[in-house]
């Protein structure tokens, strides 16, 4: 009895979301390569032609952002193919994935704000508006970083923009499925070992116990509410949504004001995120990318996130 529940257990918290991640990557990782087998990468980076275009970014740094609108894995193998082959700089691979900010926030969008809106009512817009402002912040400041760190790009002739002749449908498939079957291989040879570990270190408690460490010395907070310390710690000890419904209760009761509650809120993100991005992000960037370059683009996009979203927060706590 004890066996099979054991496996069941692994079967819900192991296996079933290991396959259900690979599935999306694979699903991304196809998506991504018959675009570019059938040469629509031009096509789909108009979104974002007036920004790379500024920014000295390369028109697949467009495609990848305007695939993150649909699909931040697909975006992102985007990235890791054209790195790959070649096409893209590892400077610009690390600068076009910080300028995906902006698309991989309104894929999740509709999501948070569902989630957000019943709990803390009006206070959901404006706690959205800022959290909008520090992706767009981000965004912002990565094109204006990427005029200055990468070389103006020449322009090319109008006859000459189109280098392939674009493939019909079945020639376009071929090449994509013998892509996708090179590419598959590598990604599971990272992904499933390194999800495995990090299955065992939820397990034995090291995310836990390095939450709640950080929940424990916060001191340094000691200008917030008692009740927004204890949204605060839930947001980082626990989960969003346990920081949320803690918020809601307190709103609801008259506890706590709007501005306190987006303030907890905020901070709350501040805090919680890199151990999130360590414990979720890592295992699938470390499939679509190597573990060693995962690492830094992890890194660097923590670190733009802390910036964005500390600035906007000291500046709604200075202007209200």
């Amino acid at each position: 009895m004890e066996t099979a529940f054991s496996l069941t257990q692994l079967w819900h918290h192991l296996a079933w979301p290991l396959v259900r991640m690979l599935m999306y990557i694979s699903i991304g990782l196809l998506f991504a390569n018959f675009i570019e087998a059938l040469n629509w990468t031009r096509k789909i980076a108009f979104i974002a032609r007036p920004l790379t275009k500024f920014a000295h970014l390369s028109p697949l740094t467009g495609a990848s952002f305007s695939m993150a609108f649909f699909s931040g894995i697909a975006a992102n193998t985007m990235l890791s193919e054209s790195y790959t082959k070649k096409e893209i700089p590892k400077k610009e691979l690390i600068l076009a994935n910080l300028f995906n900010s902006l698309p991989t926030y309104f894929l999740h969008l509709p999501t948070t704000f569902c989630i957000i809106a019943p709990l803390i009512k009006s206070a959901a817009f404006t706690y959205m508006g800022l959290t909008f402002s520090a992706a767009l912040l981000r965004t912002m400041g990565i094109s204006l970083i990427s005029h200055f760190l990468l070389p103006k790009r020449e322009k090319t002739a109008v006859g000459q923009q189109q280098t392939h002749v674009e493939s019909d449908l079945q020639t376009a498939w071929q090449r994509t499925w013998k892509r996708f079957q090179r590419r598959i291989r590598k990604i599971i040879r990272f992904t499933v070992p390194i999800y495995i570990l990090f299955y065992i270190f939820i397990q034995v408690g090291l995310f836990k116990h390095l939450t709640h460490f950080m929940a424990d010395h916060l001191g340094f907070l000691s200008w917030m509410s008692p009740q927004a310390m204890s949204i605060v710690a839930l947001h980082v000890a626990a989960e969003f949504t346990a920081g949320l419904a803690a918020a809601g209760a307190m709103l609801a009761s008259g506890t706590m004001n709007n501005r306190e509650i987006i303030l907890a809120l905020l901070v709350g993100n501040i805090l919680s995120s890199p151990v999130r991005a360590i414990r979720h992000q890592f295992p699938y960037y470390a499939g679509i990318f190597k573990p060693g370059l995962a690492t830094q683009l992890i890194l660097f996009s923590q670190i733009f996130r802390l910036v964005s979203i500390t600035t906007v927060t000291l500046l709604y706590l200075l202007l209200t």
